[in-house]
């Protein structure tokens, strides 16, 4: 992993009145990379993929996505920006009165530059890549399972070919083997597409498959960011709670990283 830095956050303030939720924050994703973002509850994971997707402005630092100044460049740049990420929102965020086929379509529709055959195939490949039946294009997100729900999500995320991919807790409210086989397929699409994941989440099984770096989000900052291995040996209260918990000690006694140290 070289070249710089696809997401590149820099001296990053969040303020909301008189509370401070990031306070001179740094943080970085290289190309082709899987970082996973974790801290507590209220630690502002969520409010920094906002701020990395143009959703919201920081207060005071920088965030550069592909070398582009987000915050400060022209709109028509930023829309060219915009096409290159595909987002996966918590629990999906699917439009309810679209079926499938047209939650997926949705963003290329939207660029007004290809026919309905050429979208139609390109849906379908999707749907085929996530594993779903091509029969559940006319489906509703209603008639949907958890797993599905997720799966339709990811495809449309997709769909644009991106090189940067969002997953905000990805595998919240899926049952084990449900979250397990999403996770499989995460991976793999990332292996075989190639692109860079910047993945918030809670689910430690989820980060240690996944991760290549772990971004640890407390005292308001990017306490340490590193390999799994690097990361439980860093002494700090939220990390020894919620990696070498018993919970944590469980997801991490499988995992490789820790095995051949």
């Amino acid at each position: 992993m070289s070249g710089a830095p696809v997401v590149d956050v820099k001296g990053l303030w969040t303020v909301y009145g008189d509370l401070v939720v990031h306070r001179d924050l740094d943080f970085s994703v290289m190309p082709g990379e899987v970082v996973s973002l974790v801290g507590g509850s209220g630690s502002g994971k969520t409010t920094l993929l906002r701020q990395i997707l143009g959703l919201e402005r920081p207060h005071r630092g920088s965030i550069r996505v592909f070398g582009v100044p987000l915050h400060t460049c022209d709109p028509g740049l930023f829309k060219k920006i915009r096409k290159r990420w595909g987002v996966l929102f918590q629990h999906g965020a699917l439009y309810s009165a679209l079926s499938v086929f047209d939650n997926i379509a949705l963003p290329l529709r939207e660029l007004h530059a290809f026919d309905a055959d050429f979208i139609r195939d390109i849906v379908m490949v999707k749907l085929d890549a996530v594993g779903m039946d091509k029969r559940h294009a006319s489906t509703m997100p209603a008639d949907l399972s958890g797993g599905m729900i997720k799966r339709v999500a990811l495809a449309r995320a997709l769909v644009l070919e991106p090189e940067l991919v969002f997953l905000d807790e990805p595998t919240a409210g899926l049952d084990p083997d449900r979250s397990e086989a999403f996770v499989k397929l995460v991976r793999d699409l990332h292996i075989k597409l190639n692109f860079t994941v910047v993945m918030a989440t809670h689910d430690l099984d989820t980060m240690v498959s996944v991760s290549d770096r772990i971004a640890v989000l407390a005292d308001q900052k990017v306490v340490v960011c590193g390999r799994l291995d690097e990361v439980v040996r860093y002494d700090h209260p939220f990390i020894r709670d919620f990696f070498l918990g018993e919970r944590g000690r469980r997801a991490l006694s499988a995992a490789p990283a820790l095995q051949t140290n």
